[in-house]
């Protein structure tokens, strides 16, 4: 299982997003894919995010059973602590 949330994507990743997977939610796509495909989705992802961002999190052989990734403007980064992938949040530019 994976799951794919973007925010202020544009149309066009949007629409490869969903020739691929479900979308729940404005923006939530889900979908059952092997390591293989979840990376060519991701490789898109970063392609086509533009001004947006995007998270992929998808089951894992990990201690917390899961893994993650990030990519474009968001205050929140992954960061490895000890084996454990937690979320470090950046100041806001005001």
């Amino acid at each position: 299982m994976m799951v794919v949330v973007v925010s202020n994507a544009p149309p066009r990743l949007r629409g490869r997003l969903a020739a691929w997977l479900l979308e729940v939610r404005a923006g939530v796509f889900v979908g059952d894919y092997s390591a293989r495909t979840r990376e060519r989705i991701w490789d898109e992802v970063e392609a086509h995010v533009e001004e947006g961002d995007a998270v992929m999190v998808w089951k894992a052989p990990t201690d917390q059973g899961y893994d993650f990734r990030t990519v474009g403007r968001n205050r929140r980064m992954p960061v490895d602590f000890d084996g454990l992938k937690l979320v470090s949040f950046f100041p806001r530019k005001d």
